[in-house]
């Protein structure tokens, strides 16, 4: 069984990645998409998405670290896949299922499920640059508007050279909105012989027995449900092993939440900072009565001084 962390645009960052995978359980995750469109991008553009590549592609916990490429033109994400291995990307990651209207307009993520004959050129062209050591792998959704063409593009990725392909078990337009159709995760296994992730709505450790049940797949990706329990991963780890499942308290989640702020604070601008950790211990509510207290008091706090204040820690650091 393999568990993955969601590369989740403008939240998972190299930051939360750190963080997040300091709680056991979290087998590799993957950066934010790394949008690819007419030209090689250099060096200190991926540096930025994933400076886990100058400390060999792992996070400071040694969980490792997959680079993910959007695009369109099967050339140009050749090249800047080859260009990314020469940097120590262990794995190349393609992002076809980002719902996002932006991504979409400019012929990224999930509106490619419309050509699966495109999905195979890009796979092709990609499998065909990267050394062959290097692992090439995929992420889709069902479809754009319905899951009809969904074992269509499964096959054109895995005939394609996708070794691995995770399943967001939604449309682009269902977007995050429940259920995820774990049945069509279970189906797409069927009909390729790559190892098929399952993700979507796994938010406890209950959900993961359902998702298991219906999909058949023993390897997960989480997303917003780990964002939300940090240590999701590590419950669903110890259920699979009959182990006694037993969940981190706010006591031992704080200190994580305090790391996060001095990493923020030390990286981000004052302006920035304060929205990024807003934005996660927002996420945080969902499982922890505490972090509803914490946000309403961090909600129009703008000032890093007293955004350090709030989280238990003293003076702010220094950028």
């Amino acid at each position: 069984m393999q568990i993955a962390l969601a590369p989740m645009e403008g939240l998972v960052d190299d930051i939360l990645r750190d963080v997040l995978t300091r709680v056991s359980g979290i087998d590799w995750c993957v950066t934010e998409f790394i949008r690819v469109t007419e030209r090689l991008l250099p060096a200190s553009y991926y540096h930025g998405f994933a400076p886990e590549l100058k400390q060999g592609a792992r996070t400071a916990a040694g969980v490792p670290l997959r680079v993910q490429l959007l695009g369109s033109d099967p050339g140009c994400l050749a090249e800047n896949a080859a260009f990314a291995c020469t940097l120590g990307a262990p794995v190349i990651d393609l992002n076809f299922g980002c719902p996002a209207k932006t991504v979409n307009k400019s012929r990224g993520g999930a509106v490619l499920l419309k050509e699966p004959e495109l999905l195979y050129r890009i796979l092709e062209a990609v499998r065909r640059a990267v050394p062959a050591e290097i692992p090439v792998t995929a992420k889709m959704r069902l479809g754009f508007d319905s899951p009809d063409v969904a074992l269509d593009c499964a096959r054109a990725l895995a005939g394609g050279g996708a070794q691995q392909i995770v399943v967001h078990a939604r449309t682009k337009v269902e977007g995050y909105k429940p259920p995820a159709h774990w049945e069509w995760v279970a189906r797409v296994q069927e009909v390729v012989k790559v190892p098929v992730f399952a993700n979507g709505e796994i938010w406890t450790v209950d959900d993961w027995r359902r998702c298991r049940e219906i999909s058949g797949a023993e390897d997960i990706m989480l997303g917003r449900g780990l964002v939300s329990r940090p240590d999701l991963a590590r419950q669903i780890a110890a259920a699979r092993a009959g182990e006694e499942v037993v969940e981190m308290t706010w006591a031992e989640l704080l200190p994580l939440i305090q790391d996060f702020w001095r990493q923020a604070e030390a990286s981000m601008t004052p302006r920035q900072a304060p929205g990024r950790l807003k934005q996660w211990v927002a996420m945080l509510t969902r499982s922890y009565p505490e972090a509803v207290q914490l946000f309403t008091q961090l909600r129009r706090e703008t000032d890093c001084a007293r955004v350090g204040e709030l989280v238990g820690l003293g003076q702010p650091q220094a950028a």
